[in-house]
């Protein structure tokens, strides 16, 4: 594999690669701006200029110097270079683009909301001058209302244009453009448009600096007290990688997480701004008929174990409802259960919300797709699948249960929720006049008010587990926050009600599926978890 020297250390690469990316790879640190791996290479900040010693075409054991800085973002990697980022040339250039952009910058890092992970800032400490030579008046520039959830403070921008290309490379809208010249120079959006494309809150995360702002984030937390927690969407079949950033038990913001064979670098707003339900409207405590009832989690998981059994002597008489927003884990450890009470027992599966048909977002240019927002919303319908096939014996389609209860059959319906109520209408419609019906749930909806029992449960924030994403990739994910008080997840219930020893734990559960022929669980592992956000590290010169 291809080597160079950077400051006197070796970095190997695999492919072909700029001086700047090879360096982040091996875990260097150049500065930068405008670059980002996922978009069009434009050389314009300029900060990440570096000297370099090249091999001699014709004899390449012999290394010539380059008599100019050239930018490293731009700059091919070959086998053999020296690169010198910390060189007095190169530390020169460093502090001259430095105090260049500190030119008109406010002062403003006290109220950004970027203070603690902005480039500028960091950069400004390990490059910059302790008080400024410039002693004129700065340009000043307004703040702009750009879109639903984007606020532009222009004279924050320091026209790296990662924004601009994003609307024009990623999610191919085009909203955003370079207006102006010189100190006059802005970003904005064009007249009689906004950033209001499916993937916008991705110019929040790809800004360097404190320009572009989230709306819904403003001013309600420092990221300094944040903890990330790495996560999987539960808003769509494509199993986005996620950061699940929170505080004393609270959720503040979801970002996205590299994975370069599912989201990349992106995610959707849906993805980005659907995660409200966790301490809004939520069910705190049991309930029958939409009244709550004062009992322990002993005597609610005793209520519900008895009113399963009542008519369990009638082989066949149950159903158990499963939902693909649960982790496969908690539907594993229900059908197991459900079928040691009743071998007869029926299981089926509530049916995912499918909103239209795939977006899929291209580079105009090269025609390569990005990103894919995904019809289907469930997170786990293939997890849900795997369980029923694994399960096999009654099991049947939601439409066919309303026949069967009618028919006397079926006594007592089980049925697990979803957070957002996507299959309200069809469960209530498909357990109408069920003699007991017992629902685990998020929300205190319709289901709620009709079941003989209903116990809260946790959102998947609050709880480890699995999910299966559209293609059959099995990722892991971290509890985040605490559950809310007086809730339980759904598989901790169920693993009480199997009598297993200790508290609930995924992995047993997933060495139990391994056991029973799911040798596809068995490696599956949570990912690395972040206990504060990452903020970034620099070498002392």
């Amino acid at each position: 594999m291809p080597t160079m020297d950077v400051d006197g250390k070796k970095v190997v690469w695999d492919g072909k690669k700029m001086i700047l990316q090879a360096c982040l790879d091996a875990g260097m640190e150049i500065p930068h701006y405008c670059y980002h791996q996922g978009l069009s290479i434009v050389a314009s900040c300029r900060i990440c200029l570096v000297e370099i010693e090249s091999p001699d075409p014709k004899d390449p054991a012999k290394l010539v110097k380059v008599p100019k800085l050239v930018p490293s973002c731009q700059t091919p990697a070959v086998d053999g270079m020296k690169v010198h980022s910390i060189s007095p040339k190169s530390v020169a250039n460093q502090k001259a683009v430095m105090e260049f952009l500190l030119l008109n910058h406010p002062l403003d890092c006290p109220v950004c909301d970027q203070a603690g992970e902005c480039h500028l800032q960091d950069y400004s400490y390990q490059y910059g001058r302790s008080e400024s030579r410039f002693d004129e008046d700065k340009a000043k520039k307004p703040k702009k209302d750009i879109g639903k959830h984007v606020v532009l403070y222009s004279d924050r921008c320091i026209m790296c244009t990662r924004c601009v290309r994003f609307t024009r490379e990623i999610s191919g809208t085009g909203e955003l453009a370079v207006f102006g010249r010189g100190h006059r120079e802005e970003i904005d959006v064009f007249q009689g448009r906004s950033l209001d494309n499916p993937l916008s809150g991705n110019v929040i995360d790809i800004c360097p600096v404190g320009a572009l702002l989230d709306k819904d984030f403003l001013f309600t937390q420092r990221v300094w007290f944040l903890k990330k927690t790495p996560s999987i969407s539960p808003f769509s079949s494509g199993g986005e990688n996620i950061s699940i950033e929170h505080n004393q038990g609270r959720v503040y913001r979801i970002k996205p997480r590299f994975n370069a064979d599912v989201n990349k670098w992106w995610i959707s707003d849906d993805i980005r701004y659907g995660w409200d339900f966790i301490h809004n409207n939520r069910l705190q405590t049991p309930a029958a008929k939409g009244v709550p009832q004062e009992l322990s989690a002993a005597q609610s998981i005793g209520q519900l174990d008895q009113a399963v059994k009542k008519n369990a002597a009638t082989p066949g008489a149950t159903i158990l409802v499963l939902n693909a927003f649960d982790t496969t884990e908690e539907m594993f450890l229900a059908a197991q259960w459900i079928r040691r009470i009743d071998p007869q027992a029926w299981l089926t599966l509530a049916e995912p919300k499918i909103d239209g048909e795939d977006q899929v977002f291209k580079n105009p240019t090269t025609g390569a797709v990005t990103y894919t927002l995904r019809a289907e919303k469930a997170p786990n319908r293939r997890g849900a699948e795997k369980v029923l096939a694994k399960l096999a014996g009654n099991v049947c389609k939601l439409a066919d249960v309303q026949g069967k209860i009618k028919a006397g059959q079926i006594k007592t319906a089980m049925v697990l929720t979803d957070p957002f109520g996507h299959a309200d209408a069809s469960l209530q419609t498909a357990v109408a006049g069920v003699d007991t019906l017992l629902v685990l749930s998020t929300r205190p909806d319709g289901l709620v008010s009709q079941a003989s029992l209903a116990l809260p449960v946790c959102t998947w924030a609050e709880k480890s587990g699995v999910f299966e994403n559209y293609s059959g990739l099995i990722q892991a994910f971290k509890q985040a926050i605490a559950p809310l008080e007086n809730t339980r997840s759904t598989g901790s219930i169920f693993w009480d009600l199997m009598d297993l020893a200790g508290t609930y734990d995924p992995a047993a559960v997933r060495r139990m599926m391994s056991e029973l022929g799911m040798t596809e669980y068995a490696a599956v592992a949570l990912p690395e978890h972040h206990e504060k956000i990452e903020l970034m590290q620099f070498t002392d010169l």
